[in-house]
């Protein structure tokens, strides 16, 4: 059965090419993957700015970006909220990555983290909790969908390798 039939969204696996992107920040200006090559980019999805998972979700990435950086790694994080909003969240919550506005969900959508959900019952459409891990070159090299807010971060440094298992 065709992928296109179903609502479900195409996953990215290890080895795939990450879809270029370019979004405005929380700042106003336009980001893209492709200027963020030469560092590895771990680039996470998340469903809405300052609500409770995804605050605990930023400042858990906000506490280990240096650790982070030191390994070679650097954050972006795609959410549908507009850049007004984003602005408010980077400065209630200290954020000191870039924040990305996704406010089609397009990006979502190209990279997996956009598809049917199921809460309290309800069936809709919206955006997965996911993180993808891009190398240097632009390359998947790690994809991870329908994560959890609460210990992503430290599931994610474990899964790369940075602290012990």
């Amino acid at each position: 059965m065709s992928q296109n039939a179903t609502t479900e969204a195409v996953r990215l696996s290890a080895g795939d090419t990450a879809p270029d992107f370019t979004l405005t920040d929380a700042r106003g200006q336009e980001l893209s993957l492709a200027s963020l090559r030469g560092k590895k980019t771990i680039v996470y999805f998340y469903p809405a700015a300052s609500t409770p998972g995804c605050t605990k979700q930023a400042c858990d990435f906000r506490d280990s970006l240096e650790s982070l950086a030191a390994a070679g790694y650097q954050v972006v994080g795609l959410s549908p909220d507009a850049p007004a909003k984003l602005a408010k969240f980077t400065a209630k919550e200290e954020l000191t990555f870039p924040l990305l506005a996704d406010e089609d969900h397009a990006v979502a959508e190209a990279y997996g983290a956009w598809g049917e959900k199921k809460n309290y019952g309800r069936t809709y459409e919206g955006l997965i909790r996911s993180t993808v891990v891009v190398d240097e070159n632009g390359i998947v090299e790690m994809a991870q969908y329908n994560v959890r807010a609460t210990g992503h971060v430290a599931k994610l440094r474990r899964d790369l390798g940075l602290d012990p298992k």
